[in-house]
C-alpha cells in the first residue's frame, strides 16, 4: 500500500526532471541556431505521431461524440494551449536562460487565477482566509516576474561546475555575449505571454471537458491541429531548406525528445495524477523543475546567476504555494460544507420518515400485483 502510494509522488517526479531536459535540450538546439518555429512545428509533429495511437487505444469511442462544437473548441484551443504557448516560450527561451523561462512558468497559477475571476470560474473571496492567500500569492508572483523582467541586479558567484561539456559551454557563451540586457527582458516578457496563453488554455479545456471528456483524444487533436499550424507559420518564417535541416545532432535529439517527453510522456503522466490525487497535487511540483533547471543550467550551460533571477524566483514560488494554498483551503471549505448539507439533508429526511411512519403504517403499501 505504501509503494502505490509513492507512485503519484514518483511520476511527477519524473515528469518535472523530463521537462528539465526538455528545456535544457532545447536551449542547447536554439543557440546552435535552429529556429523556435521549426522546434515548435517538429516537437508538434513528433507529439501527434505519439498521442494518436494512446488515444485510438483507449478512447476509442471518442471520435464518435466529435461534433461542429467540439472542432471548434479544440481549435482554439490548439491555437492557445499549443502554437502560441509553446512558441512564445521557445522565444523567450531563446532570449533569456532556462531558470528565468521556468521560474517565470511558475505564474502560471496566478495569471489562471486572475483570468478565471471575470468568467466565474474562481472567486476572490477577499473575506476569507483562503481568498486573501490567493490574491497575496498573485501578487507575489506578478511582482516575482516583474523583478526578474526588468532588474538584472550583481552576478551571484558559485564554484565552477564539475562537468566539462564543451560543446554546451561554447555555445552557451557565444548565447550569453549576444543577449544582452535587453534581449533578456524581451525572453522575460514573451514567457510571461506564453503563460497568459497556457491561462486561456485552462478556460478553454475546461468547458471543452464538459462536453468532450476525451483527454487523450483532445490532446492529439489538439497537436494535429497545432502542427498544421506551426508549419505553416514556420514555412513563412524559415524558408530556406538548412532551416529544417537536422543531422543526428542537437537539433534532431531537442525535437524528438520534445515531443515524445514534453508533450508525449508528461501529458500522460499528468493525465493520470490529475485522475489519482487532482490537480492541485500536480501543481505543488512546479517548482522542483525550477531547481532541477537551474542544477542542470549551472553545470551543463555554465549559466550565471543573478541577484534579480534570485529574489524573483524566489517570491515568485512562495506566491505559488500561496495561491495553491488557498485553492486547497478553498477546496476543502467547500467539500465540508457539501457534507454539512448532506447530513441536515438526512436527518430533515429521516425526522419526515418518522412523522410519516404512523399514519402510513394503518395502511399497508399495495404490492407490484395490487398497483
Amino acid at each position: 500500500m505504501g509503494g502505490e502510494s509513492c507512485i503519484p509522488t514518483l511520476a511527477m517526479v519524473a515528469v518535472q526532471a523530463g521537462y528539465a531536459g526538455m528545456n535544457v535540450l532545447s536551449k542547447l538546439a536554439l543557440d546552435d541556431g535552429m529556429s523556435p518555429f521549426v522546434l515548435t512545428a517538429y516537437r508538434q509533429v513528433v507529439a501527434t505521431l505519439i498521442l494518436f495511437p494512446i488515444a485510438f487505444f483507449l478512447e476509442r469511442e471518442a471520435f464518435r461524440l466529435i461534433t461542429g462544437k467540439v472542432i471548434n473548441q479544440l481549435l482554439w484551443s490548439s491555437i492557445f494551449g499549443a502554437t502560441l504557448n509553446q512558441l512564445l516560450y521557445f522565444l523567450g527561451l531563446k532570449l533569456s536562460t532556462p531558470t528565468i523561462a521556468c521560474a517565470l512558468n511558475n505564474t502560471l497559477p496566478a495569471i489562471t487565477f486572475v483570468i478565471a475571476v471575470p468568467f466565474r470560474m474562481e472567486t476572490v473571496g477577499i473575506r476569507t482566509l483562503a481568498g486573501q492567500a490567493k490574491v497575496a500569492g498573485t501578487v507575489l508572483c506578478v511582482g516575482g516576474s516583474m523583478l526578474m523582467t526588468f532588474y538584472r541586479g550583481g552576478l551571484i558567484r558559485m564554484w565552477p561546475s564539475p562537468i566539462d561539456w564543451r560543446y554546451a559551454a561554447e555555445m552557451s557563451s557565444k548565447a550569453g555575449a549576444d543577449a544582452g540586457g535587453h534581449h533578456m527582458a524581451v525572453g522575460a516578457a514573451l514567457v510571461i505571454f506564453s503563460c497568459l496563453a497556457w491561462a486561456i488554455w485552462f478556460i478553454i479545456q475546461a468547458k471543452m471537458s464538459k462536453s468532450f471528456p476525451c483527454p487523450y483524444t483532445s490532446s492529439a487533436m489538439m497537436c494535429f491541429m497545432a502542427g498544421v499550424q506551426c508549419l505553416a507559420l514556420a514555412a513563412c518564417t524559415a524558408r530556406k531548406a538548412s532551416a529544417w535541416a537536422m543531422g543526428w545532432d542537437i537539433r534532431l535529439a531537442a525535437s524528438i525528445y520534445a515531443g515524445l517527453i514534453g508533450s508525449g510522456l508528461a501529458v500522460s503522466l499528468m493525465s493520470w495524477c490529475i485522475a489519482r490525487r487532482g490537480p492541485l497535487f500536480v501543481s505543488m511540483f512546479s517548482p522542483l523543475l525550477l531547481i532541477i533547471v537551474a542544477v542542470l543550467g549551472w553545470a551543463i550551460l555554465d549559466e550565471k546567476l543573478y541577484a534579480g533571477s534570485a529574489i524573483g524566483s524566489v517570491l515568485i514560488v512562495g506566491g505559488l504555494y500561496m495561491v495553491l494554498w488557498g485553492k486547497g483551503r478553498e477546496i476543502k471549505q467547500l467539500s465540508q460544507n457539501q457534507i454539512t448539507d448532506t447530513e441536515e439533508d438526512d436527518e430533515e429526511g429521516g425526522r419526515f420518515s418518522a412523522i410519516s411512519l404512523p399514519v402510513r403504517s394503518s395502511t399497508p403499501p399495495k404490492s407490484p400485483a395490487e398497483g
